[in-house]
């Protein structure tokens, strides 16, 4: 019985020594963008920018031991500390952002980004892709290219199950992508 288990049991080789989530969205008429860095399963830093009306940055970085030991917000050219309950709040994102991401690296889903230009999809870190995007996709696809002045900003999810799109836009997406060198 217990060779059975064994033999069944799903082997996942461990994490990268560096690994960076981050959430973009939308809230009106300010874009948010947040960056997790993680050590080794735990979270070690969260920076947050939020651009429009009343741009603000916030930043929290955590010990070895998981403790803040640093944190800030940036309003204009104020500088004030975090409430416990927002620090906590943060934390606990990040918490979830990485048991999100590491269901979705269980599942093989990679996120993929690039320039959608005249038909051809330029990936952020080089080179070209053609999902097998679904009929309603390529539908969406194909008109947000006929309303569009130039090329286009697109993000989807590439898993063994299928292929899903997740944005087109006006916005180059590549300048969001994290890289080792960012952190």
């Amino acid at each position: 019985m217990a060779l059975m288990l064994m033999a069944c049991s799903f082997h996942q080789p461990p994490p990268p020594a560096f690994t960076a989530t981050g959430y973009i969205a939308d809230r009106g008429a300010d874009t948010v963008v947040t960056r997790y860095e993680y050590q080794q399963g735990e979270v070690r830093q969260i920076r947050r920018q939020q651009s429009g009306e009343q741009p603000e940055m916030v930043q929290l970085r955590f010990d070895q031991q998981g403790k803040l030991s640093f944190m800030q917000r940036e309003r204009g050219q104020r500088r004030e500390s975090l409430s416990d309950d927002e620090t906590a709040l943060y934390a606990f994102e990040a918490r979830c952002v990485l048991e999100i991401r590491q269901a979705l690296r269980a599942g093989q889903v990679r996120l993929k980004q690039g320039i959608w230009h005249n038909g051809v999809i330029t990936l952020c870190q080089g080179g070209t892709a053609t999902p097998d995007f679904d009929a309603r996709a390529a539908g969406w696809l194909a008109g947000r290219t006929r309303n569009a002045s130039g090329d286009l900003g697109i993000a989807w999810l590439d898993a063994p199950e299928g292929t899903q799109l997740l944005l087109v836009a006006n916005e180059n997406f590549c300048r969001w992508q994290p890289n080792e060198n960012d952190l």
